[in-house]
């Protein structure tokens, strides 16, 4: 069965940093391309960054670009998102999804076939 789990949610001040964690199982990474998206309270689930199966080609939301980094290990079958500079508008659920359109970063969520249960952060001012 195939399963992603996020992992490295949590609380933070504004300006704080988190990274998360998306570990497949039951699947190799290298075969997919990745992204997060996140949904935060009242809101629609929205794109957040992504990645193609090198890592070479990555894209973001204009909301993050430049404060979130993407990065994958496909030695160790795990993807990051490494979030900087946190803004209290950043708190949401984030997800981790995997798209087998590899080759380039895909935003639309309908590319996404394979999803985890999110991991929830969330930023105080």
């Amino acid at each position: 069965q195939v399963q992603l789990v996020e992992s490295g949610g949590g609380s933070v001040q504004a300006g704080g940093s988190l990274r998360l964690s998306c570990a497949p199982s039951g699947l190799t990474l290298v075969n997919f391309g990745t992204g997060w998206f996140r949904q935060g309270p009242g809101k629609d689930r929205e794109f957040v960054a992504g990645s193609s199966w090198t890592g070479g080609a990555t894209d973001y939301a204009d909301s993050v670009r430049g404060r979130f980094t993407i990065s994958r290990d496909n030695a160790k079958n795990t993807v990051y998102l490494q979030m900087n500079s946190l803004k209290p508008e950043d708190t949401a659920l984030y997800y981790c999804s995997l798209t087998p359109k590899n080759w380039d970063v895909q935003r639309d969520q309908g590319e996404y076939h394979i999803w985890g249960q999110g991991t929830q952060v969330t930023v105080s001012s």
